[in-house]
């Protein structure tokens, strides 16, 4: 599997995945401060183009990495047909996969031991989407939202006084 990875900083968490990542067979597609070379690390610019390496094709998953990882869920759900989830768990990062559908893993680079990370990349790959017909149509109202049209000015908004 083609696995984007950014993060605004490289530190020992990230040199875990990148080794991780290739000892489990999967080709790392780097960016930010993880890539050689790359001047955009900022955590919005890294987490977007990973982001958008998965919408393309160009890779299957991502994760994303930043101080809380916060940053880097949002900059990366941000992206037409991405999930990004926050886990500092492996039952998050379970139910991210079963009830989300989620595609991109968004990591706390402060929050995120190695054992922890070990065990949410466990189950991140060992965990298959849901198939039931309720989640398709949950997954399938998410799909929906991202074609919605901002509300145009005085559209669902109070005038201020």
């Amino acid at each position: 599997m083609r696995i984007a990875l950014s993060s605004d900083e490289r530190n020992e968490l990230t040199n875990f995945l990148i080794r991780e990542l290739e000892a489990r067979g999967h080709t790392v597609l780097r960016f930010g401060a993880v890539a050689e070379g790359d001047p955009e690390v900022d955590w919005p610019l890294a987490s977007s183009k990973a982001a958008r390496a998965v919408a393309s094709g160009e890779a299957d998953e991502a994760i994303v990495c930043c101080w809380t990882g916060t940053g880097a869920a949002i900059a990366a759900n941000k992206v037409r047909g991405i999930r990004a989830a926050l886990c500092h768990d492996a039952e998050t990062a379970r139910g991210a996969r079963i009830w989300n559908h989620a595609n991109v893993l968004a990591l706390s680079l402060r929050a995120t031991s190695i054992p922890i990370a070990k065990e949410i990349l466990d189950a991140w790959f060992s965990t298959p989407y849901s198939t039931d017909a309720w989640n398709q149509q949950q997954i399938a109202r998410v799909r929906a939202l991202e074609t919605e049209q901002a509300p145009q000015e005085g559209e669902g908004a109070q005038a201020s006084c």
